[in-house]
Formats: structure tokens, sequence, C-alpha cells
């Protein structure tokens, strides 16, 4: 089997292969070929945010990543080895975490890692492309071909800055979570109305990186900039990224007009995340924005916010239930690529990729999980979706099926759509799934 990409859809794709006894050929271009995001060679590493989303259970997030753990996936197992404070969220320490990944391809014996670019996509045995959403050009231009020269879709997924820990001024912020519900893990800077007012403004007059004359700005709806947001209303950051309800100060019981939230980038707490501060302003307008938030008036900006193309098919169109292409069942694609937003989704279509890739060469129908489960829900998401526009997609509740019985509690509901999607992946697994193999591995024929 060929892997294309070692980001966490590439990584989980060979991971899972490898350990059903099957040899992976695994190329990642980087660090001879870099991107505009990314900053190491290691697999897996996390460009955006460090949080995996959601870990609360009954929640959406939550059961894919319960999903997963059965699964036995390389991805989740190394998150929940190197957690951060987050509150209900699943972050990690993102260097321990790649590098944990890394260690695990680099040592398992039925992977051979290529540290090259793969220009061409190779003519036998099955391949996944998980070469995400800064696939390279030489191998865009591949893949255009391949899938009939198919124009790609785009959206601009922008990073938020991380603040040095160390320059913020403490006696103006404080700790706490919404409704002192977890823990007080996060960082949270202040705002009352005529500070919020003036920040809005200076959002609004900022200098913004700007789009080459060819590019159309096509923004993810869950991660807006947080200037586009600042274009849509006065009150839209109140009500949104920085709304303040459920935020007072513990100590005074003070609510205000507006907070921003910060969550810890690292394990030593050495280093912030902004949350929901996704930006696409110039260095020096960052620099001077952040200068106004409370507590941030001196702070050091370790990493700035920035702006890169997404790139991905419209894979409803071309790929098969399994993420195969309709015209060329030896080709899969996984990951980013195929419309999916998140670090997870990415991860679950690289294992379902795997696993379909297994079946194909095996000369076994790749039977898909229930769309019951959450991940069987994003698989019917990103290949059967044929009407109307095709977007990027969170896992969220409203790709499962409907309850048989209606629930009014919303929490009692969410609780049964887990238990429910818990319990038919599990089924799933045993009708479909053989225990993993050990020992010299196979090469596949297809």
């Amino acid at each position: 089997m060929t892997v294309i990409g070692s980001g966490l859809a590439g990584s989980e794709a060979a991971w899972q292969a490898a350990e059903r006894g099957v040899l992976v050929d695994l190329y990642e271009m980087r660090p001879g070929l870099g991107t505009p995001a990314h900053k190491t060679g290691d697999c897996a590493e996390l460009v955006c945010s460090n949080s995996l989303g959601s870990n609360k259970e009954p929640s959406a997030p939550f059961l894919l990543k319960e999903e997963l753990r059965q699964l036995g996936s390389l991805v989740i197992r190394s998150a929940d080895k190197h957690p951060v404070p987050a509150g209900a969220a699943l972050a990690v320490d993102r260097e321990k975490f790649s590098q944990e990944i890394t260690r695990a391809i680099l040592n398992h014996p039925n992977i051979n890692f290529k540290r090259e670019e793969a220009v061409d996509i190779p003519a036998d045995g099955p391949v996944i492309i998980a070469t995400g959403p800064l696939t390279s050009p030489a191998l865009s231009q591949k893949i255009s071909e391949l899938i009939g020269g198919q124009e790609y879709l785009y959206f601009y997924d922008a990073l938020s800055p991380i603040i040095d820990a160390n320059t913020i001024d403490y006696d103006k912020v404080f700790f706490a979570s919404r409704y002192d519900q977890e823990n007080g893990d996060y960082l949270n800077c202040p705002m009352n109305k005529a500070q919020y007012a003036d920040f809005v403004q200076a959002l609004l007059d900022a200098e913004k990186v700007p789009l080459k004359p060819f590019e159309k700005p096509v923004y993810f709806e869950g991660g807006l900039p947080i200037e586009v947001l600042a274009e849509r209303g006065e009150k839209t950051l109140a009500f949104g990224p920085l709304k303040p309800v459920g935020l007072n100060h513990p100590e005074t019981n003070e609510r205000f007009h507006a907070v921003v939230q910060l969550r810890r980038e690292n394990v030593e707490g050495t280093a912030y995340n902004m949350v929901g501060f996704q930006t696409k302003l110039t260095y020096p307008e960052q620099k001077r924005i952040v200068a106004m938030i409370p507590g941030l008036e001196r702070a050091e900006i370790f990493r700035y916010g920035a702006i890169h193309r997404n790139t991905f098919i419209n894979a409803p169109k071309v790929l098969s239930s399994g993420l195969s292409l309709e015209t060329n069942p030896r080709v899969f694609f996984a990951g980013q690529i195929v419309g999916v937003e998140g670090y997870v989704e990415s991860c679950a279509m690289g294992l379902m990729a795997s696993l379909s890739a297994l079946d194909f060469s095996r000369g076994k129908k790749f039977i898909i999980p229930p769309p019951a489960s959450a991940i069987g829900s994003l698989l019917k998401y990103v290949t059967e979706n044929k009407k109307g526009k095709y977007q990027p997609m969170n896992i969220n509740f409203g790709l499962l099926p409907g309850l048989e019985i209606k629930i009014r509690d919303k929490k009692l509901r969410n609780q049964a759509l887990v238990e429910r999607g818990l319990a038919a992946m599990s089924e799933w697994m045993k009708s479909n799934l053989k225990p993993n193999l050990s020992g010299p591995g196979e090469r596949l024929a297809g």
C-alpha cells in the first residue's frame, strides 16, 4: 500500500494498515519541501489550534473520539497521552503529540517512511492520497488529471496568534471557565463597553493581508477570521468568540461586556492560544490590536495569525462510499482533501480509507459503519451529499439520523445519540473487523 502525506489522516491510514500486517510506503515531502503553514517535518503536525475539540459527554465530537478509541486510533491515543488543560476540550502539547506519532511511524517494521515529494500517483497497489489542504502544485496537477480536470473548491482557514505567557498582565485577567463547569482552565481578558467598541472599530480599520488577484475568499463558516466577524455587525463578536455569558469574575462576580479567552498551548503553560482569533491582519496590525486587549498590552506574540488556502475535492461527485475514486477504485482519498473540517474528522477519514483499501485489495466489499455512528455519518455526508453546494463539515449531531423516540430534554437526547452511536460502531466492528496482525508485513496487489 502507498500512502501520500503524513498528516493526521495519512499517519492514521499508514498505521492502521501496518498494524494489520501490510507493508506501507508512506511519503512525506516535508521538511525538504515545506508549506505556508507547517514548521517541521514531523508527522501529524498541528498547524492551527492545538485543540482536537470537545471531549465532553454527551456531544458529537466526544462520540467521534470514543469511536476512534474503540478502533485503536494512533492519533487519539497520542492525544490522550499528551493533553494540556483546556476544560472540556481535548487540547494537546502540539510538539509532544506530533513527535509521539512520528516515533510510532518511524519505529513500525511495516512502514517505509519516505521523506520525498510524491510527484506522481503510483500505478500499482492501493494508493491513499492524504495530502491535505496544502497539496503540492505538482501532485495537485496529477490529482486534477486523475479526476477528470474537475476544478477544486476551496476556502481560507486562518491561524490564531499564540501569546508568550510571561508577558501577560495577570492583574488584569482571571482564570475561569464558562459557568465554572470546567475547572477554570481558560485565561480571560475582560472588556467594558467602551473598550469593546474601540476594539471592534480597530478591527474594521486594520490593514489586511491582500488576496492575490485570482483568489476568491470563501471561508469555512466555523473558522471565520475575527475581522470578518467584526464586519458582520457591532455585536457579532460579543455574541461569538468574545461572548461574556457565564464568565463572571470568580472573586467579584462582575459581569463584563465582552471577554477574550486564552487557552494553554502546552503542558508547561508558557504559551497561550487566542481562542477564536483566526485572522488575516498584517503582523504590525495584529501586534497593535492585541495590545488593546486588557492584560495583553505588553504581550509578546510567539506566532502571528495567518491565512492559507485550503483545497478539497468535490468528494460526493467523484468518490464511492468507501472513499475510492469511482473511475479508479484503487485510488483512495482521506482527510481534509475530501471535505471534512477538523483534526479528528481527518483522522477518522484516514482510518476508514485504510480499512477500505485493505478490503479492496483482498477482493472484499467494504461495508461502511452505520450512519448512527459519528464516523458513518461523516462518510455518508462526504460521499452522498450530491445536491447543492458541497462545503467542509465538522462532526455534529445534525449528520446523524434522528431517534425513533422523541426526547425533549437536549442533554438526554444527546446522551441517547451517543449511546446509540457507540453501540452501532461496536456491532459494526464485530461483523467487519479482524484482530490486528503482528509479524512481517505483506505487499498488497491491486
